[in-house]
């Protein structure tokens, strides 16, 4: 059967006005009158609310594994759309912040800044840690939140990362070492009486890398299933526990593309990642440089000018100088189960699973709620 990826002619946009992550944040903080359609109502009415964010849940991926997940499925909501790209840096933001990436300005997993590439999650460049030189409350600088310092909870070894100055600074940040420390931060901090706390779990997205989309990861969601099954039964009465994710996944494996010589004839450096790859042209060669990608990698990848990916929508309706100033010249975003090949582009493994196009299956996450009894 032809994967989701293959069979979509156009890419799914982020619906920056309706059902995307950008409005989870702000409608909890400021409820509507009128819930709209696409957050579950009981979330807007409850005095706490917990956000869990599973990083690397899919709404498709879910869907299609509704046996291993009774409480998850037992939920009530729906999927709604992530932002471009659909990379944990600029989603993540995205969430805490409230605003599309063309406005918080972290437009993705590696990004131009003063002339050279900046890995957002290592928060480093080709010449190491950049947190001096790039320092991370200047790159983002909205608040998170509403400037309110909700408590944040995710892995205690983020606590001094640039990308956690980035997108929670100004939070009470609670780190946690294990599930059985990140269910009692949680319990904790909601039966403290905080109405909003925020817990990050980044589990499911690191198997789905490196294992890919199989037994290993089924197995991880079924212990987030547990989790989140764990957290209901533990919360304080009335507690809302709200789940979405920053994307979804695709499984590439080894379907890794060489840039043809054509192409990089016309390339000065590459940012982005595997499924959507900024290339950076050479003084002078930026049209050369996508009528040889669009003649080259059509095929494969959906390709767009900077000017293209803007007035499209791709960043949000109001893309900054910053924000803008940070993004390539010709954009690959794949649209078949491949990543193009930088090799300046590098991890502790050979990704398997991977994300950060707008195919469905990377674009839909879930948004879920259920409530403590």
């Amino acid at each position: 059967m032809a994967s989701r990826s293959l069979t979509m002619s156009q890419p799914l946009l982020p619906t920056y006005d309706g059902a995307c992550i950008t409005n989870v944040v702000p409608a909890l903080l400021q409820p509507p009158t009128v819930a709209p359609a696409w957050m579950p109502a009981v979330a807007l009415e409850a005095d706490r609310v917990v956000l869990l964010v599973i990083d690397g849940l899919g709404w498709t991926q879910m869907l299609d594994r509704r046996a291993l997940t009774p409480t998850l499925t037992s939920l009530v909501g729906g999927p709604i759309t992530t932002v471009a790209p659909s990379t944990t840096a600029t989603a993540l933001t995205s969430i805490t912040t409230g605003l599309p990436p063309g406005e918080h300005g972290v437009v993705g997993y590696r990004m131009a800044v003063n002339g050279e590439v900046l890995n957002v999650l290592r928060w480093s460049t080709a010449t190491g840690d950049a947190r001096q030189s790039i320092p991370p409350t200047k790159v983002q600088t909205r608040p998170c939140f509403g400037s309110q310092r909700t408590p944040a909870i995710t892995r205690a070894e983020f606590e001094t990362s640039g990308f956690t100055l980035a997108h929670l600074d100004q939070v009470r940040f609670t780190g946690y070492r294990t599930l059985g420390t990140f269910v009692s931060e949680i319990v904790r901090l909601a039966g403290a009486g905080e109405p909003l706390v925020y817990a990050y779990y980044e589990g499911l997205d690191k198997v789905s890398h490196e294992y890919g989309l199989g037994e290993q990861y089924d197995e991880e969601l079924r212990w987030i299933d547990h989790l989140v099954a764990r957290l209901l039964e533990a919360l304080p009465a009335g507690t809302v526990l709200l789940m979405t994710a920053d994307h979804g996944q695709v499984e590439v494996g080894d379907n890794v593309l060489d840039l043809p010589a054509d192409v990089l004839s016309h390339v000065a450096m590459q940012s982005g990642e595997g499924r959507f790859r900024w290339l950076h042209a050479r003084s002078g060669r930026s049209t050369a440089l996508y009528e040889a990608a669009t003649g080259l990698l059509g095929e494969h990848a959906w390709i767009r000018t900077r000017a293209d990916a803007i007035a499209e929508g791709w960043y949000g309706p109001v893309v900054t100088d910053a924000a803008a100033g940070r993004l390539g010249d010709v954009l690959l975003a794949a649209r078949t189960d491949v990543a193009f090949h930088d090799p300046n582009d590098t991890g502790p493994y050979h990704l398997i699973g991977r994300h950060g196009s707008l195919t469905e299956a990377e674009m839909l996450v879930p948004l879920l709620a259920g409530v403590a009894e």
